[in-house]
């Protein structure tokens, strides 16, 4: 078993990352750092700021992400700033905003970045097409997961079990591209 902190005070974040990496062999820790995130454009450039903090703080062999979800219509918006949008306008808001509205397209990204002794650091960036429904559904997930509709799908995240999530999601799709990285970091060492 490989040891990764991952740094979030999000529970369901660390139920994810649980979920997908620990079959593979990586035994997830919750490390629950603080870390400021820094003003960006980007979630790379987020990402790769917050790396930056901890590294300098002496921490070693940790990962973190940052995720977003960008609407169409709203030119992007809530994007970076999706964390603190939720916690005050919530899905609720985000309904409001797009009321009237047709276009409904979205993605959701995730950027995951790391620091690892042996590998140094690296980041990897998946996303997630998809729209946004009119109403609330499903009880399952956290943060926007009731008012979003993966592409090809009926039900929302929030209607899906972990499992199934995992498989479409941005965050399921990113952890899955950071376990490759990761393996094959690993495997350039036996050699």
């Amino acid at each position: 078993m490989i040891e990764l902190d991952l740094i979030t005070s999000n529970p369901g974040k660390l139920k994810e990352f649980r979920s997908a990496l620990e079959p593979l062999g990586f035994e997830v820790r919750h490390l629950p750092e603080e870390v400021d995130e820094i003003q960006a454009d980007t979630l790379e450039e987020v990402v790769q700021g917050c790396v930056a903090q901890l590294k300098a703080r002496g921490l070693r062999n940790f990962v973190l992400d940052d995720s977003g979800l960008f609407i169409d219509e709203l030119n992007g918006f809530p994007g970076v700033y999706s964390s603190y949008v939720f916690r005050t306008l919530g899905c609720e808001g985000i309904l409001k905003l797009l009321q009237g509205k047709s276009n409904r397209a979205a993605r959701f990204e995730c950027c995951i970045g790391c620091s690892i002794e042996r590998m140094g650091q690296f980041t990897v960036k998946e996303l997630s097409k998809g729209r946004i429904i009119h109403e609330m559904r499903g009880r399952e997930g956290f943060g926007y997961d009731p008012i979003f509709v993966p592409a090809g799908k009926e039900r929302t995240y929030a209607e899906m079990g972990l499992e199934e999530k995992n498989e479409l999601s941005h965050r399921g799709k990113a952890i899955k591209s950071f376990a490759r990285q990761l393996a094959k970091g690993m495997e350039g060492e036996r050699r």
